[in-house]
């Protein structure tokens, strides 16, 4: 075991998934802080803020710059936050005069909020590009079992018989919505972050807002209002639609196990799982990590939703919550989805003929 099954020798290979994850990892991360300075000093020199020749110096470094992470990691843990220990080590190596104006204005949640939605864009790439992918695999089983029979259940009774096409409506059709979901949250999700100190754009010589425009254009990110260093609500949105898709998959999972119950038979899955001490059996796995999956993000929205409460006007402690929470929640989704996939297309028979 591992104190996250994402990063887990054993267990990553059933419940994790490696793309998500990767957008998660150190190096991505710092990149993406880079990115942030870079833009912010291409912005500032365009608006005559500090001279296009530091701009040149900033960004030149920013796209080969290669924090040591061991001495972030250990002024992280005094500082709370990895970012002026970041911006030092850059400072060195751009050297003055220019290095005096690398991350002018800026402040630590800036950095750090940009280069999450900047992590986000492709994980959100990859969320939708599965989920079409998932509807497309749902359709090829409703085209090649939709006349087949099931018994439906409610409440876990005999109920009527149905078609296969009716049980695999219930799977299909809440993808389509969750596309939906996606294509409108993003706008309101990837915003660049920038405020400052005290989120007032105060030491931006009244050139914040078209500082701000101009880092936008920059980084593909949308133009926020203001800053949002207290204002969580789309972050635990977003948070909240991966939980909404990896309780539909679950749905998907748990029909697929009680289908392949040996009193049933409702349901043929190539390439399930063995057992130790029972040659015969043939467990359906992947339907099993949907459910557990399901439950998990289930479990950790809740503190997406306590991470709301910021005092004031940034909370350190809220903060951190979030980047506990948010990376895990993203991985079990992008999982989901993986084995929702393979489940489906697993699938060897479905129901059986019409009397």
């Amino acid at each position: 075991m591992s104190y996250t099954p994402f990063n887990a020798p054993i267990l990553a290979g059933l419940l994790g998934d490696r793309e998500i994850t990767a957008c998660f990892s150190v190096k991505v991360e710092a990149a993406a802080w880079a990115l942030f300075e870079s833009a912010l000093a291409r912005s500032q020199a365009g608006e005559g803020m500090i001279p296009a020749e530091s701009a040149r110096a900033i960004a030149q470094v920013c796209a080969t710059f290669e924090a040591d992470m061991a001495r972030i990691t250990e002024a992280t843990a005094r500082d709370g936050v990895p970012i002026p220990e970041f911006v030092r080590q850059m400072r060195a190596i751009i050297g003055e005069p220019h290095g005096q104006y690398l991350h002018r204005g800026a402040t630590s949640q800036d950095v750090i909020d940009t280069s999450l939605v900047l992590r986000l864009r492709p994980v959100i790439e990859k969320l939708r590009a599965r989920l079409e992918a998932l509807q497309v695999a749902f359709d090829s089983l409703d085209f090649r079992f939709s006349a087949q029979q099931i018994m439906a259940r409610t409440r876990m009774q005999t109920a009527l018989p149905v078609t296969v096409s009716r049980r695999i409506r219930d799977w299909r059709e809440p993808l389509a919505r969750h596309v939906e979901r996606l294509v409108e949250l993003s706008p309101r999700l990837l915003r660049l972050q920038l405020g400052g100190p005290a989120g007032t754009l105060a030491e931006m010589d009244g050139k914040g807002e078209d500082v701000a425009i101009g880092m936008a254009g920059i980084l593909g990110l949308a133009t926020p209002s203001g800053n949002w260093h207290a204002q969580r609500d789309a972050v635990v949105e977003f948070a909240s639609l991966l939980s909404l898709i990896s309780g539909t998959l679950g749905k998907f999972g748990q029909d697929i196990a009680l289908m392949a119950q040996n009193e049933f038979g409702e349901v043929a899955l190539s390439g399930t799982g063995g057992s130790s001490a029972m040659a015969h059996k043939q467990n359906p796995v992947k339907a099993e990590a949907l459910v557990t999956l399901a439950r998990f993000n289930a479990t950790l929205v809740s503190g997406m939703h306590h991470s709301l409460v910021h005092e004031q006007e940034r909370s350190g402690s809220a903060w951190a919550l979030e980047w506990m929470l948010l990376p895990q929640i993203c991985v079990a989704a992008g999982a989901s989805l993986r084995l929702a996939l393979e489940l489906a297309g697993s699938v060897t028979a479905m129901g059986s003929d019409p009397a």
